[in-house]
C-alpha cells in the first residue's frame, strides 16, 4: 500500500489535528506556517521539512497530498496552486470566502486530474455515520425535514479576532459553522432549490454576523430548518432527522459540546410511543482519522471524494444569498 507524503499548510489547532490523524496511509513530510516555531513544533515528530512560505511546500517533490488549514482568505488560493502543481488536496471548509473563488480551482482540478476533499468533518463523527447508515437502510422511510442547531459562546475578544474581519473570513457565524449544517442537510436531503434566511449581529461588536437562520428546501419540499450561533453560551450541537417511519435525534460532538449520542425513535404501526434505541459514543473522536483514510482511498481508487468542491460551492452559494438579503453585502 502506497504511503502518501503529506504537507500541512497552517500548523494551528486544525492542522495539528490533521497531522496526528494520518494513520498508516500518510506520513508528514512537510509543514508550512508564517509562524516558523509552530511549523517546527509540528514537524519535529517526523523530522518533516519546515517552510515559512507555503509555495515552497507546494513545489516539494516529496509531497503527494497537501492539507490546507489556513484562514479563509487563502484557502482557495493555496488549493489552486497545489492543484496546478499536481498535488491532491484536503482543504478545510468552507474552502473559500465565496463561490466565485472556487471556479478556477474546480477548473484546475479537472484539468490536472487531482482529487480535492473538503473538510466537512462532521460527516465522519460516529453519530453522523450511524445516522447515514440508518437513513440509507430505509429505516426512517422517506425523509420529510431536518431541524438542526450548532453554536458556541465565543470568548473575550472574539470581536477582534480574524473571524470578525470579513476580508479574512468572508463573513461571520453563517460562513463559520453554518456550512457544516448546510452540508449535513444536503447529505441527507439532497440539493436545495429554495433558500430563505436571515443573518444578524445581535451581541458581538463586529461587522459580521453572530447568528444565521436558514430555511432550505429541496425540489420535493423536504426542508432544513437551521440555526448557527456564536451567542449560544453553552456549546451545542443538535440535529433531528424526520422520516415518515421515525426520527433520529443527534446531540453532542464530544468535548465541550457534550456526549455524542444518537437516538432512533421508530414509529409503530399503531403509532403512539415509539420504540426507542440509543447509541452513545464516550470514546475519543475518530472522525479525523476516518476522514483522511477515506480520502487516501479516493486517491488510490481514482474516485471522486464524497465531500468535494461542488459541495463547498453549494454551501457558499446559500451563505452568500442570505448575506445579500440580510444587508451584509461586504460578506457576499
Amino acid at each position: 500500500m502506497k504511503v502518501f507524503g503529506v504537507g500541512v499548510i497552517g500548523c494551528g489547532l486544525i492542522g495539528q489535528k490533521r497531522a496526528k490523524a494520518l494513520g498508516l496511509g500518510g506520513r508528514l513530510v512537510a509543514c508550512a506556517d508564517i509562524d516558523s516555531d509552530r511549523a517546527k513544533n509540528l514537524a519535529r515528530v517526523t523530522e518533516a521539512q519546515v517552510f515559512t512560505d507555503w509555495r515552497e511546500l507546494v513545489r516539494s517533490t516529496s509531497v503527494d497530498v497537501v492539507i490546507v488549514a489556513t484562514l479563509h482568505d487563502s484557502l482557495a488560493e493555496i488549493t489552486l496552486a497545489a492543484a496546478l502543481a499536481g498535488k491532491h488536496v484536503l482543504v478545510e471548509k468552507p474552502a473559500a470566502r465565496n463561490a466565485a473563488e472556487l471556479v478556477p480551482v474546480m477548473a484546475a482540478v479537472k484539468k490536472h486530474g487531482v482529487k480535492v476533499h473538503v473538510g466537512f468533518n462532521h460527516r465522519y463523527h460516529r453519530s453522523l455515520r450511524k445516522a447515514k447508515e440508518l437513513v440509507d437502510s430505509g429505516a426512517l422511510g422517506e425523509l420529510m425535514f431536518v431541524r438542526a442547531r450548532y453554536g458556541h459562546g465565543a470568548r473575550l475578544g472574539y470581536e477582534k479576532e480574524w473571524r470578525s474581519n470579513p476580508a479574512l473570513s468572508g463573513g461571520g457565524e453563517l460562513i463559520d459553522q453554518g456550512p457544516h449544517l448546510i452540508d449535513l442537510s444536503r447529505w441527507f436531503l439532497g440539493d436545495m432549490t429554495e433558500v430563505q434566511g436571515f443573518a444578524h449581529t445581535y451581541f458581538w461588536d463586529m461587522p459580521v454576523d453572530d447568528n444565521g437562520f436558514m430555511l432550505l428546501k429541496t425540489a420535493k419540499q423536504q426542508t432544513a430548518f437551521l440555526h448557527a450561533s456564536c451567542t449560544e453560551w453553552k456549546n451545542l450541537f443538535s440535529m433531528e432527522i424526520y422520516g415518515k417511519l421515525g426520527k433520529l435525534d443527534l446531540s453532542g460532538l464530544g468535548g465541550s459540546y457534550g456526549l455524542e449520542k444518537i437516538t432512533w425513535f421508530k414509529m409503530l404501526p399503531e403509532m403512539g410511543p415509539p420504540d426507542t434505541t440509543s447509541w452513545e459514543y464516550p470514546m475519543a473522536d475518530d472522525s479525523w482519522a476516518v476522514e483522511i483514510a477515506e480520502f487516501f482511498e479516493d486517491i488510490r481508487l481514482n474516485r471522486e471524494p464524497a465531500a468535494n468542491l461542488a459541495d463547498a460551492s453549494a454551501a457558499l452559494v446559500i451563505v452568500e444569498q442570505i448575506y445579500r438579503e440580510s444587508g451584509y453585502d461586504h460578506c457576499a
